[in-house]
């Protein structure tokens, strides 16, 4: 697959119903998830660097010690490892995750 549209991403998600999200890409190091937490985010820190594009809904971002607002549209970075969670999120809440490069992430 090379083209992933929000719509079937959401339905997807939906189908894979117990989890917050669901891996619809994968090249190499590279992989692509949407994910829709329900009230908490309780992922923990990842071995690969991220993005995250916000698909839709707003709240705020905690990233190693940062509080920052976001909302649709909005990219956001994470190394490898670093704490981070999304918080105080409307419940339209959802996020393109993009992983890539090497555990441990790039330098």
């Amino acid at each position: 697959m090379w083209h992933i549209t929000k719509d079937n991403a959401q339905r997807a998600l939906q189908q894979a119903a117990s989890l917050p999200f669901i891996k619809l890409m994968e090249h190499g190091t590279m992989s692509i998830e949407y994910y829709a937490p329900v009230l908490i985010d309780k992922q923990t820190p990842h071995r690969q660097d991220e993005l995250y594009i916000i698909a839709k809904g707003s709240g705020t971002f905690y990233r190693g010690g940062e509080r920052i607002p976001f909302g649709e549209n909005d990219v956001l970075f994470v190394p490898a490892g670093m704490e981070h969670r999304f918080e105080g999120f409307t419940v339209d809440f959802a996020t393109w995750v993009i992983f890539y490069g090497a555990d441990g992430g790039e330098s």
